[in-house]
């Protein structure tokens, strides 16, 4: 019980298998903000509407997909990296995921339907959970051998014996 406890308060370290699963889950939640802020639509539900609902609709739609490809596009900057393409050193210094991603607006999203509102709120959850990966990685010993360095070395030491 003891080595549980222990393998519990270490943070994750990012590795293939983690960031594929992430991607698929990045894939199906970007798929779904698409399809909530199409304005196809939406324009004629919103023609009615006041200029604040549209703003609201508008506004919350920018934030949610920039939110989303910024966590998409982190995800394929280590997709690269675990195939090979990137450095670790490229992806420290380029595969950075911005804490400055703009949070919902209160003020707006309670304008808008309850879907919408869940739906915002799961890509920011979501982003939050990359935003928490990152930084873990980020203070791992840099100088420590990567993901890719040990599973070489374990190949290597394979086909050599």
């Amino acid at each position: 019980m003891g080595n549980s406890r222990l393998t519990m308060a270490e943070p994750l370290t990012i590795n293939p298998r983690i960031i594929e699963a992430l991607y698929s889950e990045a894939l199906v939640l970007a798929d779904d903000v698409r399809d909530a802020f199409t304005l196809s639509g939406r324009i004629e539900e919103a023609a009615g509407a006041e200029d604040l609902a549209r703003i609201a609709l508008s506004s919350e739609g920018l934030r949610t997909t920039t939110r989303m490809m910024h966590a998409i596009a982190w995800l394929l900057n280590h997709r690269a990296y675990f195939s090979g393409e990137l450095s670790e050193f490229q992806l420290r210094r380029h595969g950075r995921l911005s804490r400055d991603m703009r949070r919902s607006d209160p003020g707006q999203s309670d304008i808008l339907p309850i879907e919408i509102r869940r739906l915002v709120g799961a890509t920011e959850r979501f982003y939050d959970r990359l935003l928490r990966l990152d930084r873990d990685w980020r203070l791992r010993d840099p100088g420590a051998p990567s993901a890719i360095a040990n599973l070489r070395e374990r190949l290597e030491r394979r086909i050599s014996a």
